[in-house]
């Protein structure tokens, strides 16, 4: 008996997609979005979608369980590295003291990403939490070109680089998702 799960989809359309795009609440028929600012949005708020829909269904068990070692990689690691991601990128665009890392050390958020339900609905409320406290930062630019913060930081290269973060870490995603259940998709 084979320790790999089975791979699997929801899909019916295309065998290869996580769902459906008549099911894909990324995907829309209406025009694409008008303007830079609203085009960055756009890709990032669609990354993240994805990343939240690569955990859906799951336990605590299989959130935190470790890709291949000597990874400590999870996708409950995920969702707190990116809620200690937004919190030093707010950290770079802001004048004020600097807010502390919400997981200790150094790879404190992979390290602590254990299989208990308390640690998952944490470090989901600790990610919508960051996310919104650098979204309403960024907000209060309206020229992507300004430089901000401690760190003289473009707008529009902090948003980028967002997106880079978000795009990166879903296809680290795609693969522990597989990995943990068989289901696979775009």
């Amino acid at each position: 008996m084979s320790e790999q799960p089975e791979r699997w989809t929801q899909a019916t359309v295309y065998r290869d997609m996580w769902t459906d795009p008549a099911d894909d609440p990324r995907d829309n028929d209406g025009p694409s979005p008008e303007g830079e600012r609203a085009t960055l949005l756009d890709f990032l708020v669609n990354y993240r979608l994805t990343l939240r829909m690569k955990c859906e269904g799951l336990d605590a068990e299989q959130l935190a369980r470790r890709s291949v070692p000597p990874s400590d990689m999870s996708l409950l690691g995920l969702i707190r590295h990116l809620a200690e991601v937004e919190r030093d990128w707010l950290n770079w665009i802001t004048e004020t003291e600097p807010l502390p890392r919400l997981y200790g050390p150094k790879d404190g958020d992979f390290h602590g990403a254990v299989a208990d339900p308390a640690v998952v609905e944490a470090a989901f409320r600790d990610l919508e939490r960051e996310q919104a406290a650098t979204d309403a930062e960024l907000h209060r630019h309206e020229d992507l070109g300004a430089r901000i913060g401690r760190e003289d930081i473009a707008v529009r290269e902090l948003m980028v680089h967002r997106i880079d973060e978000y795009a990166r870490h879903s296809g680290h995603a795609d693969l522990l998702r597989e990995c943990v259940d068989g289901r696979v998709g775009q």
